[in-house]
């Protein structure tokens, strides 16, 4: 494979033990309640390692004690980084850093003592280098931090090696991971090639937890093929966008996923059948209706498709959180207490009498009137990006969002958000379709904190939903009063849609 290039291990690290029993003994001299120790001493001597001139089966067996040894580390260090507001604290990306450079040097590690073994042994350095290239690329998504186009490659290299020696289907055990039982290398890396076919940044945490935890069961039902088969039962995803460049003859360019579609439609069926996630072996994570609207976009995700090119470019002013997003929408700032002048209740009523619907927030003068707090990002490429040195407030996502296009307020979500190289952030923006009428919570509780909470009403024909803050005091089935809209009871229903800092209902309106 002369397209492929690992990482070069540095030479000036000295490598501190040189057997077997050697190496447990610096392992037991190691701080074993200190996690960012033992993994950035582990990282360490897995490249020192790699710079020696060991025998081949000698670095199995090292890079098997120190891979054990880091394991419990890494489940420590983990939610330290653990989709963390961006950018994130530097201790913080320290964390991220150190996590996913020990996953990313075991598995070059692995991947290159495998070219001096004979075919009908190199699966098992394959099969645990296919294992930690998936770890490092879920250590970005786990901290929200752009996949480089490197690590993917490597899985692609793994993925060549293994085709060409017969080993990708080869069963084996890991003493590591003994709930993934006989595992092979065509599942894990099935694996980590849906998860970035998903997009997992626009994933909540809970989300993610759920998604990997299917795809690692459904990893072995999908197949890796040289071309597209024909058929009409055939189900094919095209991995070699993921590549970034011309895919290398020889290596496998489809993965077959019709099985996987049929245990998501199946899944789908069951819990509208009334089983739970639980049983259906998807955790405990999220409602059934949620996990429904999950599995339904991994569906989505997996079929053949192409990403419109978006064509707008330029700047956009955006306002984050309710509150800003409610002085967007009416032109009026969040009042606490008293009523909310041209946004109350009688003039909501007024307007709906004259104008048929209460849009006065469409009137660009009602925009103009106030200074809302927001920030400058830039349009490139269907996504928005903030650059490095513009600073701005730490985000995360999915969150609320407003601004003002063409003098007409929109009220949307951003998604996906992610740092990328030199400190920049990038994300996804969703706009609502539906007409947009902001209120707020009626007669909160005597001992409630905010003295106002915005609320908006997205109207569709006859629909309605409602958008609240995450902290707003609202439950399932308990009607809600509200002032300043055209509505002023609904009762909601199901929760649609959840953010960071909102929470998106199905409502019934008296």
């Amino acid at each position: 494979m002369d397209w492929l290039r690992l990482p070069e291990p540095r030479k000036n690290i000295a490598l501190a033990f040189n057997d077997l029993p050697t190496a447990k003994s610096w392992l037991a001299a190691q701080p074993q309640a200190q996690p960012m120790h033992m993994l950035a001493a582990v990282a360490l001597q897995v490249e020192a390692i790699e710079a020696a001139t060991l025998s081949p089966p000698l670095v199995l067996e090292l890079l098997r004690l120190l891979r054990a040894a880091a394991l419990p580390a890494q489940a420590v260090v983990e939610s330290r980084y653990l989709r963390k507001a961006l950018p994130m604290l530097d201790d913080d990306e320290h964390c991220f850093e150190v996590a996913q450079r020990l996953w990313l040097r075991l598995g070059s590690a692995y991947l290159r003592i495998a070219a001096h073994f004979p075919a009908a042994e190199k699966c098992l350095p394959l099969h645990r280098a296919a294992g930690a290239f998936r770890m490092a690329e879920y250590c970005h998504f786990l901290a929200a931090r752009e996949c480089p186009r490197q690590l993917d490659q490597f899985l692609f290299a793994v993925l060549a090696e293994a085709h060409a020696c017969d080993q990708l289907h080869r069963p084996l055990l890991d003493p590591d991971f003994p709930h993934l039982g006989e595992a092979n290398i065509a599942g894990h890396l099935a694996w980590a090639f849906m998860l970035r076919l998903i997009d997992p940044y626009r994933l909540s945490v809970a989300q993610l937890a759920v998604a990997n935890r299917a795809i690692s069961r459904w990893r072995e039902l999908t197949d890796f093929q040289m071309g597209q088969a024909d058929g009409p039962k055939r189900h094919a995803v095209d991995l070699a966008p993921l590549f970034g460049e011309v895919l290398p003859d020889g290596v496998p360019r489809w993965l077959e996923v019709r099985k996987v579609a049929h245990k998501i439609t199946q899944r789908i069926k069951a819990l509208q059948d009334g089983e739970s996630p639980e049983s259906l072996k998807l955790g405990r994570e999220l409602s059934p209706a949620a996990c429904i609207r999950l599995l339904r976009a991994l569906e989505v995700s997996l079929k053949v498709h192409a990403r419109p090119q978006a064509t707008e470019v330029g700047e956009i002013e955006l306002a984050f959180g309710a509150e800003h997003a409610f002085a967007v929408i009416t032109g009026q700032m969040l009042q606490g207490g008293g009523g909310l002048n041209a946004g109350s209740a009688t003039f909501a009523h007024q307007r709906m009498a004259m104008f048929g619907f209460d849009r006065v927030s469409n009137l660009p003068t009602a925009v103009k009137k106030l200074n809302v707090p927001g920030e400058n990002w830039l349009l490139v490429d269907g996504k928005v990006i903030r650059p490095a040195d513009r600073g701005g407030a730490r985000r995360q996502s999915p969150c609320l969002i407003a601004t003002v296009s063409l003098g007409v307020p929109r009220l949307g979500t951003m998604v996906g958000l992610q740092s990328v190289d030199g400190g920049a952030l990038a994300a996804d923006l969703i706009w609502y379709d539906e007409n947009v009428e902001a209120g707020r919570l009626a007669n909160l509780p005597q001992d409630w904190h905010l003295p106002a909470i915005p609320v908006f009403l997205l109207h569709d024909g006859e629909n309605c939903t409602l958008i609240a803050p995450a902290v707003a005091p609202i439950r399932l089935k308990a009607r809600l009063a509200l002032e300043g809209s055209s509505i002023v009871e609904v009762l909601p229903t199901e929760v649609l849609e959840r953010g960071v800092d909102f929470v998106r209902y199905a409502v019934d309106k008296p």
